[in-house]
């Protein structure tokens, strides 16, 4: 029986690149607990609410993180939109929708990239990486910047999407998805992927539930969680959309539900341009919201549900805003699922988890 020892995991780790700090307990050479400090990258973004009015904002919430940054400022502006009982036009909505989808392929095809990396696949994590960059062209091609956007605002969208544009973002991810099916194969069925995450990781359906997981990271424990599944805005033009869940609960089908909900992005964005309405991108928005005023939204952001509050008190400013990140909501399972791991493996559950520590700290 080995002596129990804390080892420091990060802030800066060669393998991960979140500042995320873990003291593990560690005996021998298996992992006993694993206790999680934060706030390495705090900038008190919320407190901003104070000084920056509403229409302000907005650039603000899309600076909490650059991978997310299209849906926190579509969260925010849903928001603000209900506070003051804003409808915006149908056109607006599903254009945020073929965004907010287009920022989940680059999210997971990013973190499939990262994850390649850490398990020693350094072909795989350029592959991954080579087409994310087709995916930033079509956001710069249609509002003007790669990671930063700035195409939301309360009321709408300041940018339309054209005809010929729609027809280029056809094309392109027609061509992503015929590539992207390699990389699939590589994830799914290499065998020295399978030995890294197969069985490593382990978080029960039951524990999922207990600790309010969200994203993939629950939906590969079989948690049919999804905010898509509201149909607000334009995810109300689809026909029956269904989450993917797997059961397996492991490092493995973490990847897994990944891996094919980029194809399933590529679909939900056909359909949608598909259906895209004519008419207007944006109403005017006049006046404060009321003192007193409260609204909140969800918004199934690439690591899950992110879920935004707002209070207003009668002036352009507003009273409160409050944003609660899939990440900070995933940290206790990941803690779990750390539990009784080999060390080595620490890294690849972490990983697991899509975590985003610069949304988690704001």
């Amino acid at each position: 029986m080995g002596k129990a020892t804390v080892i420091p995991f990060g802030p800066q780790h060669p393998v991960l690149p979140e500042p995320l700090h873990l003291d593990l307990v560690v005996e021998d050479e298996k992992v006993l607990e694993a206790i999680p400090q934060i706030g390495f990258v705090h900038r008190g973004l919320e407190k901003l609410v104070e000084t920056r009015d509403y229409n302000q904002f907005i650039y603000v919430a899309e600076r909490i993180c650059g991978i997310c940054a299209f849906g926190h400022s579509m969260g925010y502006a849903e928001t603000v939109e209900r506070l003051m009982g804003v409808q915006i036009p149908p056109r607006a909505e599903v254009l945020r929708a073929i965004w907010h989808e287009l920022s989940r392929i680059h999210s997971h095809v990013l973190w499939m990239g990262l994850a390649a990396d850490a398990f020693g696949f350094e072909s795989l994590f350029m592959h991954c990486w080579r087409l994310r960059e087709r995916v930033l062209d079509v956001f710069e091609k249609t509002t003007g910047g790669r990671v930063i956007f700035s195409v939301v605002k309360v009321g709408g969208v300041v940018r339309d999407i054209d005809e010929g544009q729609f027809a280029e973002m056809k094309r392109v991810l027609e061509g992503i998805k015929s590539d992207y099916r390699q990389i699939c194969n590589a994830f799914l069925k290499d065998a020295s992927v399978k030995n890294r995450t197969v069985g490593v990781g382990y978080l029960s359906r039951e524990d999922a539930l207990e600790l309010s997981m969200v994203g993939p990271f629950a939906r590969a424990s079989n948690v049919n969680n999804d905010a898509r599944m509201l149909r607000n805005g334009g995810y109300a033009y689809l026909e029956g959309f269904e989450p993917i869940l797997d059961d397996q609960g492991d490092c493995y089908a973490r990847v897994k539900v990944r891996a094919l909900e980029v194809l399933q992005s590529i679909d939900i964005i056909e359909e949608l341009i598909s259906k895209v309405p004519q008419g207007e991108i944006a109403v005017p928005v006049k006046g404060s919201p009321a003192d007193g005023a409260e609204s909140s939204n969800v918004v199934e952001q690439p690591r899950g549900e992110c879920y935004y509050y707002a209070r207003g008190n009668g002036t352009k400013f507003l009273d409160r805003m409050r944003m609660r990140t899939p990440t900070s909501q995933n940290l206790a399972g990941m803690v779990k699922a750390l539990e009784g791991c080999d060390l080595a493996d620490v890294n690849m559950i972490v990983l697991t988890i899509d975590p985003c520590i610069s949304c988690t700290e704001r």
